[in-house]
């Protein structure tokens, strides 16, 4: 009975050694912390990004750090006499021990000199109260049977997520390193005879705007139903992965791979979509798709067919992309089929706003360009005349965030589909699509006119609207593979590693 006793008290130490943990806390540095900033008015500048009321853990300090952060907004002064008055005002004096608690931890501490490093500890104690919480709500909700593992999954990453977003701190960097950096990109692009600094999209005078898909540029290419916003997206692709050889990963939220895939044959190989559908190919047709389907094997280019993706999906699998396959431009087909998982919102509107802005991050984060497909509201439709077909910022859809967010706002309109056959110029506008910079925060606006193929999905450069004879070998060759007018180089062989999508 005693041996049995002795074994359930030691089974009863074991779980309390296990789960009854303190809080991470560190009360005294709240003291130190709090007491500092009553006797050096300029201490709170220094610890202002770090520390929150909610980071304290003491609930009375919590009162008190509010009061001083009042005080300091207010560009009042910080001392015994005033933090007593702005808890009064507050109704907290009472709560948090009167006007004499406030001297003894004035009287605490002779200097401020260590506040940064204690308001490094304090926010190090924080992060793992709310880790804490995090980890005790998802294994709750793990241990119930009727919980989607997939969902919790999703939910999951972006608590994470927002946690991690909540307590970054951006560091300054001095000038001098920038300087440097942006000159050596100057003279980068000084050697470069097309004047690219960024990854080409192959359309030389949409090149010549942008220099080429910059570096943590969020591009947002928007649309109506119809326009081509998805054969413009893949012709980029294919200019991008199959003639220059850059890794890409597009991302298709609308169609499945085999979809996507046959709708790129098509571009290539300059064959109707509808006779892939169906098989009733000529045989020249036959001889141009065995010829070009060269080019499509062994490209650096990466689908994934994931529908309603999550911004947390993606930003894993883009993360693992530029890691493993060194992927240098990612595309989204399109925003608004995304959603963000694993936060609330009251509105679709304030959703598609943390997904630009994710985004954005990510772009930022991966150092890459994201091109991301986004539809346009009906107010095109409504609007009279040739001028009111023309897109407009404003009819971004869902979120004006989206316009915030890009670095580069592109439209991609067919004044054709609209019957109107000629610009203000009284350029021919048949078989055309504007594509049209409404925003581009590193340089100018402006439109370009190119060529729209839309049994082959296919947009061109003017100078290259021509199917190119089938030559004896069976290889039909382009004005793409070869130099060309404007100084575009052909594109460097395949490296190695990569497989074929």
């Amino acid at each position: 009975m005693a041996e049995r006793k002795t074994k359930s008290t030691k089974r009863v130490q074991q779980v309390d050694n296990t789960y009854g943990h303190m809080q991470p806390q560190a009360v005294e540095i709240e003291k130190v912390v709090l007491g500092a900033l009553m006797i050096d008015n300029d201490a709170f500048t220094v610890v202002s990004e770090t520390l929150r009321p909610e980071t304290f853990y003491e609930p009375r300090h919590q009162k008190i750090y509010q009061a001083i952060q009042t005080l300091n907004m207010e560009e009042r002064p910080v001392d015994i006499m005033t933090v007593v008055e702005q808890l009064k005002k507050d109704n907290n004096l009472e709560s948090i021990g009167g006007a004499v608690y406030i001297a003894e931890l004035s009287s605490r501490v002779a200097t401020s000199a260590h506040i940064e490093f204690h308001a490094h500890v304090l926010a190090q104690k924080y992060l793992a109260r709310q880790l804490i919480t995090f980890a005790g709500t998802i294994g709750g909700e793990a241990l119930d049977e009727s919980t989607d593992i997939d969902s919790l999954m999703e939910r999951a990453e972006g608590m994470l997520f927002e946690l991690s977003q909540k307590n970054v701190k951006q560091e300054y960097t001095q000038i001098d390193p920038v300087v440097d950096q942006a000159v050596r990109i100057i003279t980068d692009a000084a050697k470069n005879k097309g004047g690219l600094t960024g990854i080409p999209s192959g359309f030389h005078k949409l090149d010549s705007i942008t220099s080429g898909w910059q570096p943590s540029d969020l591009v947002i290419i928007a649309g109506r139903p119809a326009m081509g916003k998805t054969s413009f997206a893949l012709s980029i692709a294919k200019n991008t992965a199959v003639d220059y050889r850059v890794p890409t990963a597009f991302f298709s939220l609308e169609m499945n791979n085999v979809q996507l895939i046959n709708r790129l044959i098509s571009n290539v190989c300059e064959i109707e979509g509808s006779k892939i559908l169906s098989g009733n190919l000529s045989d020249e047709e036959w001889s141009r798709l065995d010829g070009n389907l060269s080019k499509l094997k062994g490209a650096p280019l990466f689908v994934d067919e994931t529908p309603s993706l999550s911004i947390f999906e993606l930003r894993t699998k883009a993360r693992r992309l530029v890691r493993e396959k060194d992927v240098k431009l990612i595309m989204i087909d399109y925003l608004q089929l995304m959603n963000a998982n694993g936060m609330h919102y009251g509105n679709r509107q304030e959703e598609v706003s943390t997904i630009s802005r994710s985004l954005k991050g990510l772009a930022k984060e991966l150092n890459i360009p994201i091109l991301a497909l986004s539809q346009l509201s009906r107010n095109v439709e409504q609007r009279e005349g040739p001028e009111g077909k023309r897109p407009q910022l404003s009819d971004l859809r869902e979120s004006g965030a989206i316009e915030q967010d890009a670095d580069m706002v592109i439209f991609v309109h067919r004044p054709e589909y609209y019957r109107i056959y000629e610009d203000e110029n009284k350029n021919d506008l048949r078989g055309m699509a504007q594509i049209i910079i409404a925003k581009h925060r590193k340089g100018r606006t402006d439109d370009v006119l190119l060529n729209f193929k839309g049994q082959y999905t296919r947009f061109a450069n003017p100078e290259d609207s021509y199917i190119a004879p089938l030559p004896t070998d069976g290889i039909i060759q382009s004005k793409l593979n070869t130099a060309d007018t404007n100084g575009m180089m052909p594109p460097p062989p395949s490296p190695d590693g990569y497989t074929p999508f």
